[in-house]
């Protein structure tokens, strides 16, 4: 069994304060596109994991399938990596999900979709959301999802910054926490929620707010390469620039190149 592993962006990420479960409230919109792994599984003697040695996500979902639904059910997973490691682009969520997915598939009595979902939810906050199709609004933790019909004929632009370091998700979270930022969460929260609902066009996409977690200086560069949103994607700090025309987007992307590795890519629905 065979099947891609898409990278998702995310469209706004408004993040607000501590849980009693000791996450933190959010809302954000996830949204793939075309860049992907591929992942392929059938079952196996011995749960191996090969391709990707630095694997943890695939291997703890497929673990916890096996406790959860399967006794004595094992599978080879071989992952082809193409969205770069730690990124912001949901590459590990996703191969995590996409082998829970065909895993589950292999099943005498494969889990129901919501009890999948529930499954995932425990393996990362990002791992839900790559089960369904098309973008969806990530609310409470990021794993209460809610389809959205958004527009997808744009294109994007990623960018992973030359010389980046990729600081852990937790300690972008404690500077987060340390400056105070979930302070406002309401107002911010409300905002998100009024811009997302005059969404009509990809031009419409420009008036949700920015990521409250990271910023960029790449992103005022798309921007001035002609990107009518630019932005982190999760914690980062991978960057994206959305644009209406392919032309201006490999324009950007031959101008930028400067500044790191770039892919040119556009909305996916599902994979």
């Amino acid at each position: 069994m065979r099947a891609p592993a898409a990278a998702k962006i995310n469209l706004g990420l408004v993040v607000g304060p501590l849980r009693d479960d000791g996450k933190h409230e959010l809302l954000t919109i996830y949204q793939r596109v075309g860049l992907v792994d591929r992942i392929d599984l059938e079952p196996a003697d011995l749960l191996r994991i090969e391709g990707f040695a630095g694997d943890t996500l695939v291997r703890g979902a497929l673990e916890r399938l096996a406790a959860h639904a399967a006794a004595g059910r094992r599978w080879r997973v071989r992952i082809e990596k193409r969205i770069p490691v730690a990124a912001g682009l949901g590459g590990g969520s996703s191969d995590a999900a996409t082998a829970l997915r065909l895993a589950n598939e292999t099943l005498d009595e494969p889990l129901a979709r919501a009890e999948l979902h529930e499954l995932a939810a425990t393996v990362g906050a990002d791992v839900p959301f790559f089960l369904h199709d098309g973008p969806q609004l990530g609310a409470g933790d990021g794993t209460t999802l809610e389809p959205l019909e958004l527009p997808q004929d744009y294109w994007v632009v990623l960018v992973l910054p030359k010389g980046h370091h990729k600081v852990s998700t937790a300690k972008v979270y404690d500077a987060f926490d340390a400056r105070r930022g979930a302070d406002g969460f309401g107002e911010r929260r409300d905002a998100f929620l009024e811009a997302l609902g005059s969404v009509r066009r990809p031009r419409d996409l420009a008036a949700l707010p920015p990521n409250d977690l990271a910023s960029s200086p790449v992103a005022d560069e798309l921007r001035s390469a002609g990107a009518f949103r630019a932005d982190v994607s999760g914690a980062g700090p991978a960057v994206y620039g959305l644009f209406h025309h392919r032309q201006p987007a490999r324009d950007a992307q031959r101008a930028l190149a400067r500044l790191g590795r770039i892919w040119i890519t556009a909305p996916a629905w599902y994979g």
